[in-house]
C-alpha cells in the first residue's frame, strides 16, 4: 500500500528571492516541500527569466494574497536596443534587427513619454486568459489573438545606465504593467526596436527584495522552527490597514459570523485582534456596524489557537 505524505499546517508569508530560470510555480513547490506545508500560493507570477521578490503565502495567509496582487510594484530592468524577439524578452527568437543610433539624451526623452498613465497592449506571451486558455498557449501554437489596450500607471521611470546598445532602468508602476511591453514600446519610440534583456523585481507594496530569502537559505535552515522563523505572519500582508482590538465577547461574536455595533467609524477594512491574536479582517459599513469579512481559521494566522 502506498502512503501519502502528510503535510503540516503552516501559516505565514515567505518573501522569496526567486532565482533566474525557475518558474514561479516551481519556486513555490520547492518552498512548500521544504516547509512541508499543507497549503500554499503566490501573489503574482514572475517569468522564469526574471529574478527577485516573489511573496509566497502559506495556510491562512493565502486568504490575503489579493492585497499584493493589487499592489504597486518596483523593478530594475535591462533593455537591449536594436533587436526585437517574438516573446519581447531574451528567451525569444529574433524577429527583427536594426541599427542603433541613439544617445543618452534620446533615451531620456523616450523615457519621459512613458511616465504617468499610459496604454499598454498585453503581450501574447502572458498568462492572461482568452476563452479559458492563457495567451501564451495561443502564441506557442502560432496564433495571435486581439488584445485590448489597458491603462497602467508608471509612477517613476529612471535611467540608471546606458552603454550605447543597452540601458538599465528603475520602474515603479501599478499592477498589470508589463515591463516586456515597456521595453518593446521604448525600442519602437527610439526607432530601432528593443527587447527585455534582464528583469529583477525589487518591490511589491511595502515589501522589498532586500529582505527576501533565497531557496538556498531556506534549505540550509533546520527543518521545523528554524525554517518557520523565516516566515512573516499572515497579518503582514494587511499591515497597512487600521487595527482594532476586540474584547473576548466581541471576538467570539465576530468569529461566529455576527455583526457588531461600531459607531463613529468610516467605511472600510479593519484588522481584527483579540488579546493580541490576529483574527482576520472586518469591514465597517458606514452605518455603525462591523461585519466579518475574511477570518483566519487558526485565530492568529501563525498556527496558534
Amino acid at each position: 500500500m502506498q502512503f501519502r505524505h502528510k503535510r503540516r499546517p503552516v501559516d505565514g508569508v515567505l518573501l522569496l528571492d526567486k532565482p533566474q530560470g525557475l518558474s514561479s510555480n516551481t519556486a513555490l513547490q520547492r518552498a512548500r516541500r521544504l516547509l512541508n506545508a499543507a497549503k500554499a500560493g503566490h501573489t503574482g507570477t514572475l517569468d522564469p527569466m526574471a529574478t527577485g521578490l516573489l511573496p509566497l503565502t502559506f495556510g491562512e495567509a493565502t486568504k490575503f494574497s489579493q492585497m499584493l496582487l493589487d499592489a504597486d510594484k518596483g523593478y530594475e530592468a535591462v533593455v537591449r536596443l536594436g533587436v526585437e524577439t517574438d516573446t519581447g524578452d531574451a528567451e525569444g527568437q529574433v524577429i527583427a534587427t536594426a541599427e542603433v543610433a541613439v544617445d543618452r539624451v534620446k533615451v531620456e526623452a523616450a523615457l519621459a513619454r512613458f511616465r504617468g498613465e499610459i496604454e499598454q497592449v498585453p503581450p501574447m506571451y502572458s498568462a492572461l486568459k482568452r476563452d479559458g486558455k492563457p495567451l501564451y498557449e495561443y502564441a506557442r501554437a502560432g496564433i495571435e489573438v486581439e488584445r485590448k489596450a489597458r491603462v497602467v500607471s508608471i509612477h517613476a521611470l529612471e535611467l540608471l545606465d546606458f552603454d550605447g546598445e543597452t540601458f538599465s532602468i528603475r520602474v515603479d508602476c501599478s499592477k498589470g504593467t508589463y515591463i516586456r511591453t515597456l521595453a518593446i514600446d521604448l525600442g519602437r519610440a527610439l526607432g530601432c526596436g528593443a527587447h527585455l534583456a534582464a528583469l529583477r523585481r525589487t518591490r511589491i507594496g511595502p515589501f522589498t527584495a532586500s529582505g527576501a530569502v533565497t531557496l538556498e537559505a531556506l534549505e540550509a535552515a533546520a527543518e521545523g522552527e528554524a525554517r518557520d522563523a523565516l516566515l512573516a505572519p499572515a497579518d503582514a500582508l494587511v499591515a497597512h490597514l487600521p487595527a482594532i482590538e476586540l474584547d473576548p465577547a466581541a471576538a467570539a461574536a465576530i468569529l461566529q459570523g455576527r455583526q457588531l455595533p461600531l459607531p463613529g467609524t468610516a467605511p472600510g477594512l479593519l484588522r481584527l485582534y483579540a488579546a493580541g491574536r490576529f483574527l482576520g479582517l472586518g469591514e465597517t459599513n458606514g452605518e455603525g456596524r462591523l461585519l466579518p469579512k475574511r477570518l483566519v481559521a487558526t485565530g492568529d494566522g501563525n498556527g496558534n489557537t
